[in-house]
């Protein structure tokens, strides 16, 4: 995986799915608590005055000269979990998010926060 300080520089690119279908635009990188590793991405999609941000996981994903390539397919991101554009994830609904990719979830220590937006 590809430390956090760098994918913050990728802000605004293109984020694609493994046929090259754009999903979005990175929006923000949330890493996960216990590690500090880049965990989810949240990308910009939607339309014009209608936009959102979806969440999906940054494991798997490579990068490119002008895209972050994600292993999941652009319309299971397009249902995924999602905040206003300046909304923030509220700690109840994190399970949600990591239940939509089949991944598992458990808390931080002490029941904490287990993604941090960076």
């Amino acid at each position: 995986m590809f430390p956090a300080e760098n994918l913050r520089d990728w802000r605004g690119e293109n984020v694609v799915d493994p046929d090259g279908d754009k999903i979005g635009d990175l929006e923000a990188i949330y890493v996960d608590t216990i590690g500090d590793e880049p965990a989810f991405a949240t990308v910009r999609v939607g339309f014009i005055g209608r936009h959102r941000l979806v969440f999906v996981p940054l494991v798997g994903a490579t990068v490119s000269p002008k895209a972050i390539r994600v292993r999941y397919d652009k319309k299971l991101v397009g249902n995924a979990p999602s905040i206003d554009l300046d909304g923030e994830l509220a700690a109840t609904d994190e399970p949600a998010v990591f239940a939509h990719y089949g991944l598992p979830y458990q808390p931080g220590a002490s029941g904490a926060r287990r993604l941090a937006r960076r």
